[in-house]
């Protein structure tokens, strides 16, 4: 009895314990979620090294040595260095080494002098190449302007061709040029530091002009005291004509672009008419702001130098015969004054096709109205082909532009009206 009391006991607790415990089933339970793991960063890209600015530019482009050197001397690097914008038209080492040595070494020891060269090399803001137009004027952060020229897609700075351009750099662009260009004299010194020659050997544009001076024995009068005015054609304009081997034909023609004193741009006035050097008289005429000398236009004014004053033309000017000697130094008929000029070689192709070239070239007096390439240029697409194969067409067109006798603009004027060659009149304008 005393051992069934204890076994019921016992069955109680086992029954009370199986209760209590949990029910276990076969349903799936939940996986355990992963601890979340710490973020690992993220490399940051390494940012864009900056563009170089226009001095560091100009020293790793190998090219700008004499540039960089003048800078530093003119202790201009902190001011090129800063945020700017600027636009920088960059000699390169060639143009720099047209200037001669002396010349070059008494700038890099003059600071005053040589940053005001370069400083005409700078504008302010970033002007990039799609923005120049023929004809613009920019001031530099020298204080005076320089004038851009646009003709058959070449650029120019005054003088100097853009040979480069839209070099960026962190602080604004570079442009380069093949000549050093120089501004007006009273706003680079008071006192300009080179003469004419020097002037003209320094620009870079002018080594045709210089060496005929050489060649005529020029140089020393064009070093002297003077003042002289210089109208100085470029390179190019030399390209255009055939320079004369003789040394007295040569003198001639080179003081023929010479006037005694200053003659500064504003005084030249439409029909103003000066003796030059060489004896015979230049005549200025000025249209739509454009100033030309006889037939050549003016295309930069006012280079003052330290014994005169120099402005540049795109052509070779000839004295006349008459007034150039007693002997006529540049005795050149029709033809060859034409072939001289460079600016008639469609009236020339158009002469030698109709056979007329003998009979201009004969004793004359003879008025010819030559048109220039650019206005056989405006004719329609074949006309001229079609006549210069037609040679009796072509001749009649031609004599139609040749008056007998020497007639000047004053005598087609007051005329009113001359007769031509071809027997009909031609009607001067009002």
């Amino acid at each position: 009895m005393k051992y069934g009391s204890l076994i019921a006991l016992l069955l109680v607790v086992v029954m009370v314990m199986a209760a209590c415990a949990p029910v276990v089933t076969t349903e799936q339970q939940p996986a355990a979620t992963p601890a979340p793991q710490e973020a690992q960063p993220t490399a940051t890209p390494e940012p864009a090294a900056p563009a170089m600015d226009i001095v560091d530019t100009a020293v790793a482009a190998g090219s700008f040595n004499t540039l960089v050197a003048a800078v530093q001397a003119a202790g201009l690097v902190d001011a090129l260095k800063g945020d700017g914008p600027f636009t920088v038209f960059a000699p390169t080492d060639d143009a720099f080494a047209a200037i001669p040595a002396d010349t070059l070494n008494a700038l890099l020891a003059d600071p005053e002098a040589l940053s005001q060269i370069l400083l005409y090399h700078v504008l302010p803001g970033k002007v990039m190449a799609e923005s120049v137009a023929d004809g613009l004027m920019a001031d530099t952060l020298q204080g005076a302007p320089v004038t851009f020229s646009v003709m058959d897609g070449k650029a120019m700075i005054n003088d100097a061709t853009i040979v480069a351009t839209d070099i960026e750099a962190s602080n604004g662009v570079i442009h380069v040029i093949d000549a050093v260009i120089l501004p007006p004299a009273e706003a680079a010194s008071e006192e300009p530091a080179m003469d004419i020659v020097d002037t003209a050997i320094a620009a870079g544009s002018f080594n045709t002009l210089v060496s005929a001076v050489q060649a005529a024995g020029l140089e020393e009068a064009l070093r002297g005291e003077g003042p002289f005015t210089v109208f100085a054609p470029t390179d190019e304009a030399f390209a255009a004509v055939t320079i004369p081997a003789d040394i007295e034909t040569l003198t001639q023609i080179l003081l023929y672009h010479v006037l005694p004193g200053k003659v500064m741009a504003e005084s030249v006035a439409d029909g103003l008419s000066v003796d030059t050097l060489q004896g015979a008289p230049v005549t200025f005429s000025v249209m739509d702001g454009k100033a030309m000398i006889n037939g050549a236009t003016i295309v930069t004014t006012d280079i003052e130098t330290s014994n005169g004053v120099i402005h540049v033309i795109d052509a070779v000017i000839l004295p006349p015969a008459e007034g150039a000697a007693e002997e006529p130094a540049v005795a050149m008929d029709i033809v060859d004054t034409a072939i001289a000029a460079g600016s008639f070689n469609t009236l020339l192709a158009a002469v030698q096709a109709a056979g007329l070239e003998e009979a201009l070239r004969g004793e004359g007096p003879l008025t010819v109205f030559a048109p220039t390439d650019e206005a056989f240029a405006k004719l329609p697409a074949g006309t001229l082909e079609s006549l210069l194969a037609d040679t009796e067409a072509l001749t009649n067109i031609l004599l139609y532009h040749v008056a007998e006798g020497k007639l000047t603009a004053k005598d087609v004027s007051e005329r009113g009206f001359i007769t031509t060659l071809l027997d009909a009149p031609w009607l001067s304008p009002p």
